[in-house]
């Protein structure tokens, strides 16, 4: 059975940029939603109950139909979520250093022209919704988008940082300003976990 990770930081730690409201229910109640719904799913499907979230997600056509879309929603917004607390930190922001740093700049030309695109994705993700950075099968750095709770790993790409652009993520503090939000994230993203991940696949 799937259980909800615990916050590596406490609710009030990203103030003021992402409020201590937010965070616990974002965390407390969407995220333990999206668990509660997919154990729920896999319920009677013994052989699925011990798959790993990627397994679901990269399977999708193989599993039974009466169960592909909540699985495909809920293990999406469980493997979204999970991913999501680490790449945020008190006192973060800032330009990547490391290898995920020269790679930016290598195919972006330059970290503003890098956070220019990606935040002109993040915007324009249609109601709710992902902004991503991943890496392609040769390895190279893309900017996309998900709808819902939709995975880059569906697509064969490797999500190393994702930013949730639904209401939910910042409707209490920023209400429908949504490039508010995404602007104030700069300040508490954790480049460190964002090489992490990059040095995983990379």
């Amino acid at each position: 059975m799937f259980i909800l990770p615990k916050l590596p930081y406490t609710f009030g730690a990203l103030e003021p940029y992402i409020d201590a409201l937010t965070m616990e229910i974002h965390h407390d109640k969407h995220h333990q939603a999206y668990i509660d719904n997919l154990n729920k799913a896999l319920e009677g499907h013994a052989d699925l109950q011990n798959k790993s979230l990627e397994y679901l997600l990269t399977n999708l056509g193989q599993l039974p139909e009466s169960i592909r879309v909540a699985v495909r929603n809920n293990a999406g917004g469980d493997f979204n979520h999970t991913m999501f607390w680490p790449l945020m930190k008190k006192d973060g922001g800032g330009e990547p250093k490391g290898k995920v740093g020269q790679a930016i700049v290598k195919k972006f030309d330059h970290f503003d022209a890098f956070k220019e695109q990606f935040n002109v994705k993040a915007k324009s993700v249609f109601g709710s919704g992902w902004a991503w950075l991943c890496l392609d099968q040769k390895g190279d750095l893309l900017i996309t988008s998900t709808a819902n709770q939709d995975n880059p790993i569906s697509m064969n790409l490797v999500p190393i940082m994702g930013l949730d652009v639904w209401e939910h993520a910042y409707y209490l503090k920023y209400q429908n300003r949504r490039p508010d939000y995404i602007n104030a994230w700069w300040y508490v993203i954790n480049w460190d976990q964002v090489e992490e991940n990059y040095r995983k696949v990379n």
